[in-house]
């Protein structure tokens, strides 16, 4: 008898304890916001704006890369759970089903413009003429063996005058973002895919055979000749100008706000600028999202204001605020498309994602 009072009294304890510590999480007065770190400087000039302008405060925003932002992001609902990830590539229906699993029943994707992705080098160097050949054979594990097809070796190239007789003679050394970042992954999906799709017999693979095409376009050589250089750009910037003779990858908004230290490559005989990007001529370009979670608009304080704020003209229309940061506009057409799903929280679903 006494143990079992002594379990009851157990119980009702714990019981006050969680009521305590879900009262204290529920009083969370801030929009938490993860993920990629190139929409980090987006959503922060935002967030600032939005600071200024209501009663709210201002959100706090990590970046985690796309990658981690998704799962945690995902991993459930409640305050303990982030409110917003941005992400620098679409949401997979993988990871919208993990979403699922966890609780995450409506996320709502919301598209606030494009950016370019830039093979920078420093200054003091000369400007890489680069085709996406040329990023595929310098960076890819497993190159094409010559005149055998279908016959794969590991990576020889040791210079960029080894690839292509026309770059100059120095060593492959390029700074990139891990495999978490979604700036990664639309690297190796536009720029070592379209270059690895040069030769005929891999693109035939991508009908045959896609495990192994991905895995030859998609794995990048670990001998040093691609350097990990963190989720944030900012220290790829910072090594190219120690690192005149590297090459690194990066989001175009990093080189727009870096021009006095780092110039960009060309990429198939085009430039990375604000206007070749918007235009779509520049080849490797890709949409920049966030994503909502629907059942913490109306718990969070300020959640509908901040998402009010952002797909405003003020911010992303095409003389907004977030186009001085290096955020390529998307047309009117598609921008009142997203406006209407924010105001709607219309969730994404797994079928809109095949």
């Amino acid at each position: 008898m006494k143990k079992m009072i002594v379990i009851s009294i157990v119980l009702v304890y714990l019981s006050i304890l969680g009521i305590a510590q879900a009262r204290a999480g529920a009083a969370r007065d801030y929009i938490s916001i993860v993920g990629s770190s190139t929409v980090y400087p987006f959503a922060t000039v935002v967030a600032e704006n939005f600071g200024k302008k209501t009663r709210f405060k201002t959100p706090k925003i990590e970046s985690t890369g796309s990658g981690g932002g998704h799962k945690l992001f995902g991993s459930g609902i409640g305050v303990a759970h982030p409110d917003i990830t941005n992400s620098s590539a679409r949401i997979t229906k993988s990871q919208l089903e993990k979403d699922f699993k966890n609780g995450v029943k409506e996320v709502v994707e919301v598209k606030i413009g494009y950016d370019g992705i830039v093979v920078a080098n420093s200054r003091q160097a000369m400007v890489f003429r680069l085709n996406r050949k040329d990023l595929f054979l310098a960076l890819a594990k497993q190159v094409p063996v010559a005149g055998n097809k279908g016959a794969l070796q590991q990576n020889p190239y040791k210079t960029w005058k080894q690839i292509n007789a026309l770059l100059p003679d120095v060593k492959i050394e390029v700074f990139g973002p891990p495999p978490t970042s979604g700036t990664r992954d639309a690297f190796v999906e536009m720029a070592m895919e379209g270059g690895a799709n040069t030769f005929t017999w891999i693109a035939t693979l991508k009908k045959t055979d896609k495990k192994r095409y991905k895995e030859i376009c998609h794995t990048i050589r670990e001998d040093g000749a691609y350097i990990e250089a963190g989720e944030n750009d900012n220290l790829i910037v910072d090594k190219l100008s120690k690192s005149p003779d590297a090459l690194g990858i990066l989001g175009f908004s990093f080189l727009d706000q870096n021009t006095d230290k780092i110039q960009g490559s060309f990429i198939d005989g085009v430039q990375p600028t604000f206007q070749a990007i918007s235009d779509g001529f520049y080849p490797v370009s890709r949409p920049l999202f966030f994503y909502v979670k629907k059942a913490h608009v109306d718990t969070i304080p300020g959640m509908r204001e901040y998402l009010a704020e952002f797909t405003s003209e003020t911010a992303w229309g095409d003389d907004g605020y977030l186009t001085t940061k290096g955020l390529i506009p998307m047309p009117e057409k598609e921008r009142r498309k997203y406006k209407k799903i924010v105001e709607e929280l219309t969730p994404l679903t797994l079928d809109d994602l095949n």
